[in-house]
């Protein structure tokens, strides 16, 4: 790793850097066991191996490991999670909880592989936002969510992702913030309503058990359940709003 430009951090091996990032990767560091925790809660497992998480101080650093355009951060396909300079920057302030959204993607990765394609990209991002308690959809508002909803721009949960065939956020006629937030609010909804089933379906989920049949086990229901369910949060706050 010291040939990619990256040296260990001297009080944690998990956290490497590149040279000049020196004081971002401390704040990593003091922040990590944090990530790591809430990650492993909402998993309900440990990371199959410790975390290993790049630090850049250069754009240019972060542009040579992550080739999708506009992120912060990112976890590449070897499961590392890579770290921009903007989130000690101007977006200093979200380092805590993008932290833990990319954990929670390399816990998963660990597991079953990069980023899984036959479990669905708005799982994949609604799981990594929950565990980060809004992480990652912060650029989008609940309110915003909901006319989306209203007005039929909505992500179908029971559509299948298979590999080469990936259903993303524009397939809903959402943008990104908006298919994370609806996203996670679903996972979320699903949760509170039975904490024991969702850690069930989570579990099966990470010993490889196919997505629609895990959930149909648990849930005695197909994946339509969660968008009636959603109808009916939904029409319970439209209720509310006209008392």
């Amino acid at each position: 790793m010291q040939a990619m430009g990256f040296v260990p951090h001297a009080a944690d091996r998990r956290v490497w850097l590149e040279p000049g990032a020196e004081s971002y990767a401390d704040r990593v560091v003091s922040q990590l066991d944090q990530a790591v925790f809430r990650v492993e809660r909402l998993h309900g497992l440990p990371f199959h191996a410790p975390p290993k998480v790049y630090v850049c101080a250069t754009p240019a650093c972060f542009t040579r490991l992550v080739q999708t355009p506009g992120l912060t951060a990112a976890v590449v396909p070897d499961n590392r999670v890579v770290l921009s300079p903007r989130l000690n920057g101007p977006e200093a302030h979200r380092l805590p909880g993008i932290l833990t959204h990319e954990l929670s993607h390399l816990h998963l990765g660990q597991r079953l592989g990069h980023y899984t394609p036959w479990i669905p990209v708005w799982f994949h991002e609604g799981l990594a936002t929950l565990a980060a308690e809004g992480a990652g959809a912060e650029l989008g508002t609940d309110q915003a969510a909901c006319d989306a909803w209203r007005a039929g721009r909505v992500v179908d949960f029971s559509r299948r992702d298979v590999p080469g065939r990936r259903h993303r956020a524009a397939d809903f006629g959402l943008d990104i913030n908006l298919f994370y937030r609806q996203s996670w609010r679903m996972l979320a909804l699903l949760r509170d309503h039975d904490p024991d089933a969702f850690l069930r379906w989570l579990k099966m989920l990470q010993e490889g058990a196919d997505f629609h049949i895990a959930f149909a086990d648990v849930y005695a229901t197909d994946m339509s359940m969660l968008t009636r369910l959603l109808c009916e949060v939904a029409a319970s706050d439209d209720a509310r709003g006209h008392e």
